[in-house]
């Protein structure tokens, strides 16, 4: 079979490429730069009333710590302090070190807005990065226009928005979700799908468009099926889709869901390593296996843009750099990979413009690259996502995925693609 067609891509790094860091913290892959505080006075860099002094600079971190997001959040959380311990370690950013007020979103989509809020207007951040579901970003996003502050979102999403206060650092529909579906009909064959869901914007939204570009390509959805966060049984539609028999389970379920759903999965005698039905899909990373567990999920493919089994210098050392941190047991997955972008990309476009004003850093953003990224190289678009390449990972008992297919080039972000809105 053909390799599969995928959107406009973009090869290596340019000259103007940013040297920003991401090495362990005893062992940074490039030497600290060292940009004085003295040198950017805070009258300077600070016009707008955020929290910089002389010193320092504080911004928020936004996830939820508690409730049935927690599976996924936590790793975000970790990611973003390794981040800035190691930002911090290089001497922080115009010279002043980076300090964080961190938040529990709590998995309720209000709370996300209270919290957000409340880190914009009495806490004067400078830029926050956080939220998880495409629900709280949607809570916080008219707060962030509002009162004009930055957020960086870390997680893969269904595309259909474009804001001058928001950093896309996970991908859109284009590089994952259509670019699955083009993979496993190219390579599997695949004919018939059976989407599934937990019950918000995100799913709902992903598998429009996934039903829409499957019904693009000649091929049919023969179910379609969504549970509220949280939801536990998962044995009706397990056997709705013994009697379907599609030759594809596309299965958007995220939070503790995972968990009950993959274990009845198995339970019901389905074997993901023969492939009939195959399972593809676009939210379960190596966080939530480490709740589901490896034996419960292996055999099964997910479309991301980083897998923890990568091979590159940089992911080693940033897997690395995260164990010394949280733990040898820990692992990491696609959102945690990209919330770790977060607090490096804010640091380039700080260093780029000169100032923490957040106007300054929005104009500075476009065209910053990253050639330490742990999935390894991402470029800010105009339209504020990232040029990413699209992988496929196939899920392995221990819990990891191995990278079965990787595009050769990045691939460009397209959040409104043609004919899918």
């Amino acid at each position: 079979m053909s390799e599969p067609k995928f959107p406009k891509t973009l090869a290596g790094p340019s000259r103007r490429a940013v040297l920003a860091g991401g090495a362990a913290l005893t062992a940074s892959l490039f030497a600290p730069r060292h940009l004085r505080a003295a040198d950017y006075p805070t009258a300077e860099v600070n016009t707008t009333g955020l929290a910089v002094t002389d010193d320092t600079v504080t911004i928020g971190i936004l996830h939820s710590i508690t409730g049935t997001m927690a599976i996924s959040e936590t790793g975000s959380v970790q990611a973003e302090k390794l981040a800035i311990a190691q930002i911090n370690e290089m001497g922080g950013i115009l010279g002043r070190k980076i300090e964080f007020i961190q938040e529990d979103g709590a998995s309720d989509w209000p709370t996300f807005a209270e919290k957000a809020k409340k880190l914009l207007v009495s806490d004067k951040v400078a830029s926050v990065m956080g939220c998880w579901t495409s629900a709280s970003r949607k809570a916080v996003l008219p707060v962030f226009e509002q009162y004009n502050g930055m957020l960086y979102y870390p997680t893969f999403y269904e595309g259909l928005e474009q804001s001058p206060n928001v950093i896309y650092t996970g991908q859109e529909a284009t590089q994952q979700i259509i670019a699955g579906i083009d993979w496993v009909a190219e390579t599997k064959g695949a004919k018939s799908f059976y989407l599934l869901g937990s019950d918000y914007i995100w799913p709902r939204t992903s598998n429009k468009i996934a039903r829409k570009h499957i019904e693009k390509l000649g091929l049919k959805v023969v179910g379609e099926e969504y549970y509220p966060l949280g939801h536990t049984q998962f044995n009706s539609v397990i056997n709705k889709i013994r009697l379907k028999k599609p030759d594809v389970i596309y299965a958007i379920i995220v939070g503790g869901s995972n968990v009950a759903f993959y274990k009845q999965l198995k339970a019901a005698g389905i074997d993901m390593t023969k492939e009939k039905p195959l399972l593809l899909t676009i939210s379960v990373t190596e966080d939530e296996i480490r709740g589901i567990g490896g034996e419960n999920i292996e055999g099964a493919y997910a479309c991301m843009k980083y897998f923890q089994s990568l091979t590159n210098e940089n992911n080693m050392e940033f897997v690395k750099a995260f164990k010394e941190m949280w733990g040898e047991d820990m692992v990491i997955g696609d959102v945690t990979q990209a919330a770790y972008l977060g607090p490096w990309l804010w640091k380039a476009a700080v260093e780029a413009a000169g100032s923490f004003d957040v106007d300054k850093v929005r104009e500075a953003s476009p065209g910053i690259e990253l050639t330490t990224a742990p999935e390894g190289y991402v470029k800010v678009h105009e339209n504020h996502h990232l040029w990413s390449k699209t992988r496929v990972g196939h899920a392995k008992a221990d819990g990891q995925y191995e990278v079965v297919y990787e595009t050769a080039d990045l691939v460009e972000p397209d959040p409104f693609p043609e004919g899918y809105q």
